[in-house]
């Protein structure tokens, strides 16, 4: 059997305590409390969300891999030996001088 200690709150605490604590035993409700809280300490970071800079890494990544997307089709398509048409290359060699150029201004 578990040694047993007694613990002295405030009257307001233990007011608190037998109006939420329903079925439980008031020992079983405070070791819940506590272990709720410390488990929310551990898993809660910053609430689910992301931070200004987090967005800003995300959104550079998203951004390059965008711009090696269409690098990668543009090389593609000029190997096999397709010519587009030019308004299509001046198109696509047009976004991804605005990508490599956000791109840069946001690392800096």
């Amino acid at each position: 059997m578990p040694e047993k200690k007694m613990l002295i709150v405030d009257s307001d605490v233990a007011r608190k305590i037998d109006e939420n604590r329903g079925d439980m035993s008031i020992s079983h409700f405070i070791n819940f409390l506590i272990d709720s809280q410390l488990k929310q300490d551990v898993t809660a970071g910053n609430g689910g969300h992301v931070t200004k800079e987090e967005f800003y890494q995300f959104e550079h990544g998203i951004r390059e891999l965008l711009r090696n997307f269409l690098e990668f089709f543009l090389s593609y398509g000029l190997e096999l030996g397709k010519q587009p048409a030019d308004s299509e290359l001046d198109k696509l060699n047009q976004k991804l001088q605005v990508l490599h150029v956000s791109a840069k201004n946001k690392s800096s």
